[in-house]
């Protein structure tokens, strides 16, 4: 039974999410600011975290900012239908993905089961590499010279896709069903935010010679310099 928390100051919305969710076979915590939210997301039996970005004390962004110092947990940000500005800077903060509020239960049901299963899935026993690049799906390990470095979910499930790619390019659209698990709609930010958190990554581990290459309208491909 996967173990979601839910982070949010509306304690009645958040009794219905979590009797919805229980009824779909999901065990649920639960906290109603953000200080504690931050503490319990430390648990290391949760599977995700659903993140209200607006709450009194202090924000959903400088919880989730907290919540990835310490760890990688699987976080889906609930944000205003029209603040794009909190969607991307919780995006740039490691943020899997969001759905905007007001929102069907049912489609967040699915968001969250699409990224449990991108989590979860049973992938067979091989690597891919690029350079010293090296990742390994089957234990969700990734590493630069035999150094391992942690990545978010979307992080390693983006740069899984583009060394599959090898060198062919990876476009914004087939990333974003294969990473976010849905189709990327217009002026959608959530890809190339992932990049660049990804880029930022990579580039500092590696000395900047693992590169993400931007290919002008199209999509992304990964480059090891020589």
């Amino acid at each position: 039974m996967p173990k979601v928390l839910l982070i949010d100051d509306d304690a009645a919305l958040t009794g219905m999410l979590t009797e919805f969710l229980r009824t779909e076979g999901f065990e649920t915590a639960a906290a109603f600011n953000g200080r504690d939210g931050a503490v319990a997301a430390l648990d290391p039996a949760l599977d995700a975290v659903i993140l209200d970005v607006m709450m009194p004390d202090i924000s959903g962004i400088e919880t989730l900012q907290r919540i990835r110092s310490t760890s990688s947990v699987p976080v889906i940000m609930l944000t205003a239908k029209d603040a794009e500005e909190d969607r991307v800077a919780g995006l740039e903060l490691g943020a899997d993905d969001y759905i905007a509020k007001p929102y069907y239960a049912r489609e967040l049901l699915a968001r969250l089961k699409a990224l449990l299963r991108r989590r979860h899935a049973a992938v067979p026993p091989q690597y891919f590499a690029a350079g010293k690049l090296r990742l390994v799906p089957a234990k969700r390990e990734v590493s630069f010279d035999s150094k391992a470095f942690d990545l978010t979910t979307c992080e390693f499930d983006l740069l899984q896709a583009l060394l599959r790619s090898g060198d062919a390019v990876a476009t914004k659209d087939d990333l974003s069903l294969c990473v976010l698990g849905h189709k990327r709609e217009a002026y959608d930010r959530s890809i190339d935010v992932h990049v660049s958190n990804l880029r930022k990554k990579l580039s500092a581990v590696s000395g900047r010679t693992i590169e993400i290459e931007t290919i002008r309208a199209i999509g992304y491909r990964l480059k090891v310099a020589a």
